[in-house]
């Protein structure tokens, strides 16, 4: 029987301002390291990529900053810090040529979504380099003159 290819399936959390805020350069797919009680508050989409980001050290990546609500039903208690740091799986070649273009250029690495492969919850994390404010107000003039030439051509 043939290999046939997974697609990638529901989306749980988008990164709405990542857009925005950032140039995309390259996106990666990374798995997360998560408790199972974790997991099911995740497919059940209770989770923010709100002020996340990712860290890098020199064998590592860690998603840091993003919420994953307390599973109700799993009673965690006090002790679960739902901003905790998370462990992002990726292959030793992707970490290393990462480390290489986020030391050389300056960019950073975001969390752009979460979202289901299968049973697995995976993270697309996007090499991005910062918009500075002038590049922002240009992109909204940019877009708003779309609008506007096209609610005119289909006016007539």
């Amino acid at each position: 029987m043939p290999h046939t290819k997974k697609t990638v399936g529901q989306t749980l959390a988008l990164n709405k301002r990542a857009r925005f805020d950032y140039d995309w350069l390259e996106t990666y797919e990374a798995g997360v390291a998560l408790t199972g009680a974790e997991t099911k508050s995740a497919k059940d989409g209770h989770l923010q990529l709100k002020g996340a980001f990712v860290s890098m050290s020199d064998s590592e990546a860690t998603l840091k900053n993003a919420y994953i609500a307390p599973y109700k039903p799993a009673h965690l208690g006090e002790s679960y810090d739902p901003n905790r740091d998370r462990k992002l799986l990726l292959h030793r070649r992707e970490l290393k040529r990462l480390i290489g273009k986020q030391r050389e250029a300056g960019l950073t690495l975001i969390p752009t979504r979460v979202y289901l492969r299968g049973r697995y919850v995976k993270v697309e994390i996007a090499l991005a380099r910062g918009k500075k404010q002038y590049e922002k107000k240009q992109a909204i003039k940019k877009r708003e003159l779309d609008r506007e030439v096209r609610t005119r051509m289909y006016s007539r």
